[in-house]
């Protein structure tokens, strides 16, 4: 991770501010890994700060001279009655009240192995627990999907589809006892329905849903 000159790391801090006080100073300054160069089998980059990210998002001109391109991982986890969504909460720092397949989030420096390389797998895998409070040994099957890159903050999304067993009573009963409420409300959309319920959203879903969707194969 570059230093920053002093100008723009005092703008990074005013903007950090900012959101840590629009989210009650939940936000937290992890090492988050940024990509530089992506190829068809392998991300290559280094670890940046959460903070350059959120700069990012509250003004993406900033990217011209951060150059974070941070990079998250989303599921498509299906279910025998459908497929999991979650609304983010309305105060949320990126993707405020949008619905978006849930588990989600930024690659942190928990995944990095001993010889270099991120297991993003288990990035998910992560989130699914905390987010969901379903146990990795729930789900199956995981496949790498595609990545959606975000013009305005230049988050990419990293999709990667799983699918489980539980059903819909089991999945709502552990994100009621086990989850950290980043979605409420949660959603199981029968495969039937997915086309109705994405016009429905409409501007509150969220832009890699769809190429997903698409991906792993549940949508036309």
């Amino acid at each position: 991770m570059a230093p920053l000159p002093a100008w723009l790391d005092a703008e990074v801090d005013r903007l950090w501010a900012e959101a840590q006080a629009a989210t009650d100073g939940k936000l937290f300054n992890g090492a988050i890994f940024s990509a530089d160069v992506i190829t068809p089998h392998l991300i290559c980059g280094h670890w940046s700060e959460y903070r350059r990210t959120v700069a990012q998002m509250r003004r993406p001109d900033l990217h011209a001279v951060l150059g974070v391109r941070s990079l998250a991982v989303g599921g498509v986890i299906v279910c025998p009655d459908g497929v999991l969504f979650g609304r983010r909460p309305p105060r949320s720092v990126y993707q405020a009240g949008e619905w978006q397949l849930p588990p989600a989030g930024t690659v942190d420096r928990s995944t990095a192995r001993p010889d270099g390389l991120v297991d993003i797998r288990a990035q998910l895998l992560t989130e699914l627990g905390e987010e969901l409070g379903i146990e990795p040994e729930a789900v199956y099957d995981l496949r790498s999907l595609c990545i959606v890159e975000h013009a305005g903050s230049h988050v990419l999304d990293f999709g990667i589809a799983a699918r489980t067993d539980l059903r819909e009573a089991e999945i709502r009963d552990r994100h009621a006892r086990l989850g950290d409420g980043e979605y409420d409300p949660l959603a199981i959309v029968p495969l039937a329905d997915l086309p109705g319920f994405l016009a429905q959203a409409g501007t509150l879903l969220n832009l890699q849903a769809p190429a997903f969707l698409r991906s792993a194969g549940v949508l036309n």
